[in-house]
């Protein structure tokens, strides 16, 4: 091969331990210095391959854990934080059962109540929150309940004892219970909006680099690899596997086949990360016209690509829920109930509520605007069925719109195109419009 004598289907140190890391049981811990003498190579090397498993979602390093091999699968499961994660959320400290950190609790319980009672209310996979109760630390722990001790309070070391037997974590924290129910609960809600929004993540999987060209490849490495895949376009990489470069079939034709590609790519492609929003990544396709995005780390460096088609059909027929939970636009829209008129053309009602006033005891210009995009993706969703990328937002404001006030918001399609919609929308209170707003949005055709 031309310019590189490595194999491209030969894997580096670097990859090979990626691959390691991928292949170890979920829960097993992975120190550094172990896993340089195990493969055979230097502590910095195995250092930067954990810490790119780190930003793969391969694993993850806790204070006073380590770095342990995790899910990454476990966005499937939103609702559920891991005790590890419920120790960070409280910024508490561990008593024991070190081991039981990163199993998932799927409900807490508040310890307010009587010994008996609460009993009624653990079982295993919860977490028990109670003060300087030792007889109930106790009981949850062999139940196969994690407990979490508020006020600062630790426990007796039988119980310390008992927690590292059943592996089943015994946290404290210097906060009060209903504290500790708020930041967890809050957190919880937080995750689930996360975890509810597609990321590239949840489309690719980490590969090999076999559908990549090295900057120092030439035309007839190119035309190789088109040959062997059926692709026309690859990522660039430099020697660190750092994106440099798009190549396609059209830079490389009429070149001479001994042609290096760093003088034919095209430089600086537009990258995304595993914890890019496909949506997001749709509209950088869609507006610019690219048809693959290279996925990087943190360094750049290269861990898959995904295709237009891949991006816009994922987008198309996922399953799109109907709520993220607490999010600013979903608390806001939630009040609007969808009406049609006569000739069934959409439109929605609802009141101007206190949580939407701004500075003046008005309803903020914020707030309408966000308002009207809403119920213009909804005309646009409503008309064509699929999904959509807002294009750029013109808006007026004509009059305030002081709260307990009954709004509607009337979508209008000017003009309707197979990747265009141009929507007018009106903001009306008793008759008169209050503000308006003129939307161009790109359809999106997976096609």
């Amino acid at each position: 091969m031309s310019g590189n004598d490595k194999n491209p289907n030969e894997l580096t140190k670097h990859e090979q331990l990626l691959q390691y890391i991928r292949e170890l049981p979920i829960g097993t811990k992975v120190p550094v210095r172990q896993m340089a003498k195990d493969r055979g190579v230097s502590e910095g090397t195995a250092y930067r391959a954990l810490k790119e498993a780190e930003q793969l979602g391969l694993v993850s390093t806790k204070e006073r854990i380590g770095t342990v091999r995790v899910d990454r699968k476990r966005r499937n499961h939103p609702e559920q934080l891991t005790f590890a994660e419920v120790l960070e959320i409280v910024q508490g400290s561990l008593l024991g059962g070190e081991e039981g950190l990163e199993k998932t609790l799927h409900k807490f319980v508040i310890g307010a109540m009587e010994l008996g009672e609460m009993m009624a209310y653990i079982d295993a996979g919860s977490l028990l929150i109670v003060g300087n109760r030792e007889n109930a630390h106790k009981i949850a722990l062999e139940q196969g309940a994690g407990v979490l001790v508020t006020g600062g309070f630790g426990t007796s070391e039988e119980v310390k004892a008992l927690a590292n037997e059943r592996q089943l974590p015994i946290l404290t924290c210097r906060h009060d219970t209903f504290t500790v129910a708020s930041m967890i609960n809050r957190a919880m809600y937080d995750q689930l909006i996360k975890r509810k929004i597609m990321i590239i993540a949840d489309l690719l999987e980490p590969t090999s680099r076999n559908g990549l060209l090295k900057q120092s490849s030439d035309v007839a490495d190119f035309l190789k690899l088109s040959s062997e895949t059926g692709s026309r376009r690859f990522p660039v990489t430099d020697e660190w596997n750092r994106v440099v470069g798009m190549i396609t079939s059209k830079d490389v034709a009429d070149s001479p086949t001994n042609q290096t590609l760093d003088k034919l790519m095209t430089r600086r492609p537009m990258t995304v990360t595993m914890n890019t929003p496909v949506a997001s990544a749709a509209h950088r396709m869609v507006s610019e016209g690219i048809e693959l995005l290279p996925v990087v780390d943190r360094q750049r460096k290269l861990v898959g690509a995904i295709s237009r088609g891949e991006v816009l059909r994922a987008m198309q027929f996922a399953n799109r829920p109907a709520h993220l939970g607490e999010t600013f636009d979903a608390l806001m829209w939630g009040g609007f109930a969808e009406q049609r008129d006569e000739e069934n053309r959409l439109y929605f009602t609802g009141l101007a509520t206190p949580q939407m006033s701004g500075p003046l005891g008005t309803i903020s210009e914020g707030v309408l605007t966000s308002l009207m995009q809403q119920a213009a993706s909804r005309a646009v969703e409503d008309l064509r069925k699929r999904e959509h990328v807002l294009d750029n937002m013109t808006t007026y404001f004509l009059r305030t719109v002081p709260v307990d006030a009954s709004i509607s918001i009337v979508p209008h399609i000017i003009e309707a195109s197979r990747r265009y919609v141009k929507v007018e929308v009106q903001a009306v209170q008793d008759g008169d419009v209050v503000a308006k707003a003129m939307l161009t949005a790109q359809t999106i055709d997976p096609a």
